[in-house]
């Protein structure tokens, strides 16, 4: 398998820290590119030209972090990221993690190409006031709950978001003002999946 990615998407990092956590690093070929150069190669795997995108061995190409997972999660036997006697409050975190991802990642975005003063727009308001709204749900729900033993996709989703948060927008000082989840957070990036792929 390939996939391809970049070291500062926190979609590709999500993908990257399931396949550790599958035990699968060496099944994977990491094929490291910039989507924003028209990357001749990632063009051929995913003509949308964004990452990450993985190749199966088959040679289909898969996009999309959250499809991804699933997939990677189906071919190894090692303990379910998507364990069916919890889907639903799993499917549940992963869809807030996704949703801050988002939040963050389109403001980054917004700003590489606008400029901050987009932050002002009704656009960027709106993307500040879900950042808020889902740190405060976040620390509502994990704020007092144990880490179990194995991590599941939600945990993943919401943790590659908030370190995301503190690696690009670190005028959200999420950890200051919740530290119930700050908390949660260093217990869930404790993983080695985490440790190797940290944000440069």
């Amino acid at each position: 398998m390939e996939l391809y990615l970049n070291a500062t998407s926190p979609y590709a990092r999500l993908v990257r820290i399931v396949l550790l956590e599958k035990g699968l690093g060496d099944a994977v070929t990491l094929k490291w590119c910039d989507p924003w150069a028209d990357d001749a190669d990632l063009l051929k795997a995913n003509p949308a030209g964004r990452i990450p995108a993985l190749v199966t061995g088959e040679g289909t190409t898969l996009s999309e972090s959250m499809l991804i997972a699933v997939y990677l999660d189906s071919v190894s036997p090692n303990p379910p990221m998507l364990p069916a006697t919890s889907l639903g409050d799993v499917l549940h975190l992963a869809g807030l993690g996704q949703n801050l991802m988002d939040a963050a990642f389109t403001t980054v975005i917004a700003r590489k190409h606008y400029g901050n003063e987009i932050d002002e727009s009704e656009l960027g308001q709106r993307r500040s006031r879900a950042i808020q709204r889902l740190l405060k749900q976040l620390d509502s729900e994990l704020g007092d709950k144990q880490q179990a033993s194995t991590i599941n996709l939600g945990e993943i989703s919401i943790a590659v978001a908030l370190d995301y948060l503190a690696f690009r927008l670190q005028e959200v000082k999420w950890k200051e003002e919740y530290p119930r989840l700050q908390a949660w957070h260093a217990g869930v990036i404790a993983s080695d999946g985490f440790q190797e792929t940290e944000f440069v």
